[in-house]
């Protein structure tokens, strides 16, 4: 029987604290959710009735040329054009420092025409070293899997379909080591095309690339596996072929972004935040999305049996995710799911029984059955950052310490005086023009420090403070010591935005670059995190997603997990 539940009418959920969602051992735990870009995007192209075309596809058969795939939308025309290069085997590297690359690709605005291809063979082949105009919108490179290109052509030349196996262990078979945009390397700025709808939100370019390179991908391994065995040679099977994503391979050049666009980290915290929060105010699950959300559940249990990694730290997270699924599968099974308030109830109970990875999880299954609830804060992602960085001199120094106090104690719990406390310094590379993270002291280059000394900054701005009247106005302050106006920026902001900072210490000996972009990139809708070190990791992207001409037949944002056989 049904038991009663005394919360007023329209209770809402209350939002989680910062203090607790934005510490790095969280956010380093992130899944993707319906909130993700990709899904996002997908969703849009889906509805819009977006239409694909291959436009040319001339590749000889030792893999050389160049294919033009466009996207055809109600409004506008994007095309990738992909040149297909002859690639040494010791040739092929995912770092930065790398000249030359399996693939290499640009984003064009509208269709290209034959002056435009025979202009940009010219010049992405050569990535940073050649230069694309405001015609183009991205700039970007692949390399193959050694482990799974070879395996797939071999088999489709022989007439047999791949190692499902060895497809699920790898995931793609190429990964990208970079895509850029937003006006690097000559290409258009985001300003310039931003006040499209479908490019509105944050990174579309660069996941529409993405998108495009995937499809790209696979036609080119079926191609080579033609040339090598002719009439034997066979595709892939739709199902198997759809196993397949793009890997990425990224490293610290996507950290201080997080830094540097508060606002922008905000929006997107606040809108997982707020969908998290309508779900868990939902009164009484119905007996569809109580069977949506166990059918996800299952999914996410296979996600993780499949999610293989090669470094200490990821391999304890997976075991600890594939414990926290075994224990939530087991609760669910006996919790009776149609009580009242019976998705916040399964949140309060994860928060006391699952680890961080286990309960970021959860967040991302609870928000599967409500596509109605939650779908349209995918729209609130973006930021108008101009208008929400200016100082507020008016302010009092009482003001602005009890700020400091509320969102910042995690900052003044610090000994700055010990080493660890400020071990490493940010700086960008001369030669890349890449972030890099350097060790206070045993390396040079500290007098090239990068503003993240959030932590340090506060701590030293909040001692200026305290000696002062309290009455005193900020502006005073801030005349005698104009060092700490960009803390005393970061302090407003967070207290009108209370998921603008990332609450930990990013020059501490024990901080994890690779948490930062794990959050990053669970928000673009990234998978099977395999970090490769501290610094830097490999990812999968749009595996099990629908294909381009299979898009508009596609059940409805039902990919992101893989099915169950």
């Amino acid at each position: 029987m049904m038991t009663t539940d005394a919360r007023p009418n329209n209770w809402k959920a209350p939002l989680r604290d910062p203090n607790t969602v934005m510490r790095l051992s969280q956010m380093g735990s992130f899944h993707q959710s319906r909130l993700s870009f990709m899904r996002a995007l997908l969703r849009r192209l889906q509805s819009e009735e977006w239409q694909f075309e291959v436009k040319a596809f001339q590749i000889d058969d030792t893999c050389v040329g160049h294919a033009v795939y466009s996207a055809i939308g109600p409004t506008h025309t994007y095309s990738l054009i992909a040149f297909a290069h002859d690639l040494p085997d010791d040739m092929r590297s995912d770092r930065v420092i790398a000249t030359a690359w399996d693939c290499t690709f640009t984003l064009f605005d509208g269709v290209p025409t034959d002056a435009d291809i025979e202009r940009l063979s010219q010049n992405v082949p050569y990535q940073e070293a050649g230069r694309i105009s405001p015609s183009e919108l991205s700039l970007s490179r692949a390399n193959r899997s050694n482990r799974l290109w070879g395996h797939v052509v071999d088999r489709l030349a022989d007439g047999r379909q791949p190692d499902p196996e060895l497809i699920r262990s790898v995931g793609y078979l190429m990964r990208t080591t970079a895509v850029y945009g937003n006006g690097k390397f000559g290409a258009a700025d985001r300003t310039s095309f931003m006040h499209r709808p479908m490019m509105a939100d944050p990174f579309r370019v660069e996941l529409l690339s993405v998108y495009l390179t995937r499809a790209f991908v696979m036609d080119l391994v079926e191609h080579a596996a033609r040339t090598k065995g002719g009439d034997k040679a066979i595709t892939l099977d739709p199902n198997l072929r759809r196993e397949f994503g793009i890997g990425n391979s990224t490293g610290l050049g996507m950290a201080p972004f997080l830094t540097f666009h508060p606002a922008l980290l905000n929006n997107w915290i606040a809108s997982r935040e707020e969908a998290f929060s309508l779900v868990r105010s939902v009164e009484t699950a119905s007996t569809s999305e109580r069977t949506t959300f166990k059918n996800f559940l299952s999914r996410a249990i296979k996600n993780a049996d499949d999610w293989q990694s090669e470094h200490p730290l990821q391999i304890e997270k997976i075991t600890a995710l594939r414990s926290d699924l075994s224990t939530l599968n087991a609760h669910v099974e006996n919790a009776d799911l149609s009580q009242p308030y019976a998705w916040d109830a399964l949140a309060t109970w994860a928060a006391d029984n699952l680890s961080t990875e286990g309960q970021e999880q959860l967040v991302s299954l609870l928000l599967e059955p409500y596509p109605d609830l939650v779908d349209d804060l995918a729209n609130c992602m973006k930021a108008d950052e101009a208008e929400t960085f200016a100082i507020d001199g008016t302010k009092t120094v009482s003001d602005t310490l009890g700020c400091i106090y509320e969102n910042y104690a995690w900052a003044l719990d610090n000994d700055y005086s010990c080493p660890d406390s400020r071990s490493r310094f940010w700086y960008v590379s001369e030669e890349k023009l890449e972030p890099r993270l350097g060790e206070r002291f045993e390396e040079d280059g500290g007098d090239l420090e990068q503003p993240h000394t959030i932590a340090q900054d506060i701590d030293k701005f909040c001692k200026v403070l305290e000696l002062w009247p309290s009455s005193a106005l900020l502006a005073d302050v801030l005349m005698k010591h104009p060092e700490y106006r960009q803390v005393a920026r970061r302090a407003q902001l967070t207290q009108k935005l209370p998921y603008a900072e990332i609450r930990d210490n990013q020059i501490s000996a024990n901080m994890l670059p690779i948490d930062m972009l794990r959050c990053k990139l669970s928000f673009f809708g990234a998978t099977k995190f395999d970090p490769r070190s501290d610094r830097w990791l490999r990812i999968c992207m749009y595996q099990n997603a629908p294909f381009p001409d299979e898009l508009a037949t596609a059940p409805f944002d039902d990919w992101a997990y893989p099915s169950i056989d």
